[in-house]
């Protein structure tokens, strides 16, 4: 057990006792009967939502029923975030008494008549009701969240190069990325997901990883069926994801692993689907060409493999004098870290990965998750220079099984 763990493990444990603190003095005013209720259902529900995140894995692995699984997270996250929130709010009021104190402290020991502070400064009751209404729609929120999970959004947006060629002005791109078919449960909504692809009528189709959450066999036979009538006249292309590779679970053998990813790759295939594995396609219409980049997962982020090779990408690519140039990353960090120093002439560049933590703000007005304090580009297009990246929002859910704020995204972008 390392010093990092303890650390984090009393820290936690600090936050839950100060969460229990602040909802005992919440709910002191109440009936008795009210105030006992409320306060075993609220150690009920720690209990329930820390005894899940520990046993999450074997449940997920036993088969439980995705209802099941969908119940708890949406109650564990609901948990997790109105107790923040509950901190947040209560920790500014009790800043506030603090200082109402020192200063009424100061003032009676000023004066020569003061017998002192007799009585403590009782808690806001209008900062206390925040509390518990932002608890409230919290947990109530991220439950109405589950209904998101296939609620596809299509995002349509036009980008301007200098160096597209005539004959590809016009162009009409569907980007879908992180699918994690393991989280699916309704194979109808799926379809319905793929159909409103489908709807768009691209000119290509290209996927930029995640397929599975950790295993081949998640791509059953039936979502076989649904992906592959993804059809565009220049074909669809695929890369790999960091989930892709099935480094997050546990296998018998090395060659377990090996063997699993090249199911994967071979479902690409039956599917219809061209994977790249850091290479490039050059698409010619009489005398003007673009170039198609596809590579593996490449993440800037420690935590994240760097299976992705842009040199081996290249190779042959600059002699052939392609003045424009896509590139299938997965990872967003990518783009700023190889991709803008190393690769000028690499124009446009399509990930997804964040999914916009599923969780936020997503409007004209504000948009903001949780996800941008780890990444910098993490949804919607992003630009520097001659250099563009577009970052998906995923057309699937990982962890949570729903959507707030943020909505599953098949995105279209039309190259003028």
């Amino acid at each position: 057990m390392g010093i990092r763990f303890v650390i984090v493990l009393c820290l936690l444990a600090l936050a839950e006792y100060y969460s229990f603190i602040l909802v005992r003095s919440m709910v002191r005013n109440m009936p008795t009967t009210w105030r006992t209720s409320l306060t075993i259902t609220y150690v009920v529900l720690t209990i329930i939502c820390w005894l899940g995140f520990v046993f999450f894995r074997q449940l997920a692995a036993s088969g439980t029923p995705h209802a099941f699984r969908n119940i708890y997270t949406a109650l564990a996250m609901g948990m997790i975030v109105g107790k923040i929130l509950i901190l947040l709010v209560m920790l500014v009021d009790d800043l506030r008494r603090l200082i109402t104190s020192l200063i009424a402290a100061v003032a009676f020991h000023n004066s020569p008549t003061s017998e002192g502070i007799t009585n403590p400064i009782e808690r806001s009751v209008f900062l206390k009701n925040t509390a518990i209404i932002l608890a409230g729609l919290s947990i109530g929120g991220f439950a109405f969240g589950i209904r998101n999970r296939y609620n596809y959004r299509v995002r349509k947006i036009k980008l301007q190069f200098a160096g597209l060629p005539a004959s590809f002005k016009g162009l009409k791109i569907v980007q879908i990325s992180d699918i994690h078919t393991g989280s699916f449960d309704d194979h109808s909504a799926v379809a319905h997901g793929i159909d409103r692809v489908m709807d768009q009528k691209a000119d290509i189709i290209l996927f930029t990883g995640d397929l599975v959450n950790n295993v081949s066999t998640e791509v059953d036979e039936k979502y076989q069926e649904i992906f592959s009538r993804l059809k565009a006249p220049m074909g669809v292309y695929s890369t790999l994801g960091n989930h892709d590779y099935g480094d997050y679970v546990q296998w018998p053998t090395a060659q377990a692993k090996v063997d699993n990813l090249e199911r994967l790759k071979q479902i690409h295939a039956s599917m219809g689907w061209r994977l790249m594995m850091n290479e490039h396609q050059v698409f010619e219409r009489g005398s003007d060409k673009i170039a198609l980049i596809g590579i593996e997962n490449w993440g800037a982020k420690a935590n994240f493999p760097k299976y992705g090779d842009m040199k081996k990408a290249f190779e042959g690519l600059r002699e052939k004098n392609v003045p424009f140039k896509i590139l299938m990353s997965h990872d967003p960090s990518h783009w700023e870290a190889q991709v803008r120093t190393e690769y000028k002439d690499v124009q446009l560049t399509l990930s997804g990965h964040t999914h916009g933590m599923q969780f936020g703000v997503d409007s004209k007005w504000l948009k903001w998750s949780p996800v941008q304090y780890i990444y910098k580009q993490w949804a919607g297009i992003y630009e520097e220079g001659e250099q563009s990246l577009y970052v998906n929002r995923g057309f699937g859910f990982l962890g949570y099984p729903g959507r707030l704020g943020i909505l599953p995204e098949i995105t279209v972008i039309e190259l003028v």
